[in-house]
């Protein structure tokens, strides 16, 4: 089994692969942009893909660790069923009713 921080890697690296827009875009960052900010170019390209990330797990009406999941499992079937599984932890962490969880958070569970 992967490390998390593996898969993230993994769907970061997915990610710049099916999004070639934001790839041209990381490649052209303004070094004095970094800078400006006391980040080395590298930190400032990375921050900005993190960034385009989570703002395409928004889009998609996900947190950016169901995208990392998405973008990593075998099968649709597969994200779904361990997307499930990690709710229903947090929903248990957090004391919650397993059916007032997935109405907050919009999930048929």
């Amino acid at each position: 089994m992967s490390a998390p921080g593996d898969n993230y890697q993994r769907a970061l690296d997915r990610f710049l692969r099916e999004h070639p827009d934001v790839a041209t875009e990381l490649d052209s960052l303004n070094p004095l942009a970094a800078q400006a900010r006391g980040e080395s170019v590298a930190q400032y390209r990375t921050e900005r893909l993190y960034e385009a990330f989570e703002a395409q797990a928004e889009r998609e009406g996900l947190f950016a660790w169901e995208l990392t999941l998405k973008l990593t499992t075998e099968s649709s079937e597969a994200f779904e069923t361990q997307r499930l599984e990690v709710h229903k932890e947090v929903a248990q962490m957090a004391g919650m009713n397993w059916a007032d969880y997935c109405q907050l958070h919009d999930l048929s569970g």
